[in-house]
């Protein structure tokens, strides 16, 4: 479904990605782990348009997306729930999740998708009205969620969505990206919570300092001595 072909990104003189290769297949988890700056987030931000790649290649169903804007790329089907959420808290819930469907694709679905969003998480719909800045961080979450499912989306990229969240609110929301999976929602997950990531997956890539140095099935990169001595403290 999504294919990234020696992908070379800079920011300023510091390179972020350096020859990263990788494949999504049409309904997976694929989860990407590393460390703190092994370039996770450049690579979700240059597959959504939001960074140029300097050298490679990025196809979406055989479409080359490499270097279009962020717009075009969440019209063809790309979403992004990106990391620390990025409400917009002056805007009430409502506003929010009727910005994620203002893309051309989701216009004629909307309230399909609203109506998918607040099964997802009923807590919304009881808030439609509210500030999105003065919902709790887990609240927040599930709005970000939301927005993007307005979307319409193909396949999501969820950039650490359990950071700073209580557990009980983390295993709801990784419950509900597992359960958006089975509906056939292909999922992109970086998270810092490595073994619960590597479970989920299908299929998972290790990032270090902008390389790719590990792939393979989740469960088998889960038992990797090499992982868990680095990310599993084992």
């Amino acid at each position: 479904m999504l294919r990234v072909e020696n992908l070379d990104v800079f920011h300023g003189d510091a390179q972020a990605l350096d020859d990263v290769s990788l494949e999504i297949g049409e309904g997976a988890i694929v989860a990407i782990v590393g460390a703190n700056g092994a370039g996770k987030t450049s690579l979700i931000r240059t597959i959504a348009g939001m960074h140029r790649p300097a050298r490679g290649r990025i196809a979406f169903r055989d479409t080359e997306i490499g270097g279009w804007e962020s717009h075009r790329v969440c019209n063809l089907g790309i979403g992004q729930v990106a990391e620390g959420r990025q409400v917009f808290p002056t805007l009430s819930v409502a506003e929010n999740l009727d910005m994620g469907a203002m893309l051309p694709r989701a216009r004629a679905v909307r309230a399909k998708n609203l109506e998918r969003v607040f099964a997802l998480f009923p807590v919304l719909g009881e808030r439609l009205r509210q500030a999105a800045g003065t919902l709790s961080g887990g609240e927040q979450q599930m709005l970000a969620i939301g927005r993007c499912l307005m979307g319409a989306p193909e396949l999501v990229m969820f950039d650490e969505p359990s950071l700073g969240l209580a557990p009980a609110i983390v295993q709801h929301l990784l419950r509900t990206i597992r359960d958006l999976n089975r509906e056939g929602l292909t999922c992109v997950l970086v998270e810092q919570n490595v073994a619960v990531s590597l479970k989920l997956a299908a299929q998972a890539y290790v990032l270090e300092n902008g390389r790719i140095t590990l792939s393979g099935a989740g469960e088998t990169l889960l038992a990797d001595d090499r992982v868990r001595r680095a990310y599993l403290g084992l």
